[in-house]
């Protein structure tokens, strides 16, 4: 039956996740560690990391590992579809009510006032990340790797990819000497 929890869960992810990966992943996170526990705080944050290091959409990256992991390869397919579907309808029928209605205050009003929701739920995801990192590394090297992360991003524009990588090498050269 885990692949049934693998639609329902996936589904439920996707079908309310506005916007795509950003606000889908606080809702996978939801489904994917806290209600059916297919993995823990720190796997997903690596699933996480690593699917945005690689190119194309995170939220299918995310149901074929943890599709994967749960079923093998009748998990990847059902996660997958579980993913794809409820988006892809989705945008079919939306696209075709917002180009009947596009001028309506309720369209506008309901696109603007989602954004608030989705944002509180990425500082949510963030917070819960960042706590576990904090809870395994500590709160100086933390904030270090934070702030270089941040300054190679936002100061030097390098590409958020190479820095994933590079904290996958510092991770995986440096703190195992530690």
């Amino acid at each position: 039956m885990e692949w049934l929890k693998l639609l329902f869960g996936f589904f439920i992810a996707n079908v309310l996740g506005y916007g795509g990966g950003p606000s889908s992943i606080p809702l996978m996170y939801q489904e994917i560690v806290t209600h059916y526990h297919w993995t823990n705080d720190a796997e997903f944050s690596n699933i996480l990391a690593l699917g945005n290091a690689l190119p194309g959409p995170i939220a299918t990256k995310i149901a074929t590992y943890v599709g994967y992991e749960a079923a093998g390869w009748l998990g990847i397919a059902i996660a997958l579809i579980a993913t794809i579907v409820p988006s892809a309808l989705a945008l079919i029928i939306l696209l075709k009510v917002l180009k009947k209605h596009r001028a309506s205050p309720v369209v506008k009003g309901m696109t603007l006032l989602v954004q608030p929701v989705i944002a509180i739920m990425m500082v949510l995801l963030t917070w819960q990340m960042g706590r576990t990192s904090v809870q395994d590394i500590g709160i100086w090297q933390g904030l270090i790797i934070a702030a270089v992360a941040f300054w190679a991003m936002q100061i030097r524009r390098i590409h958020p990819a190479f820095v994933i990588l590079a904290a996958f090498a510092y991770g995986g050269l440096v703190l195992p000497m530690l």
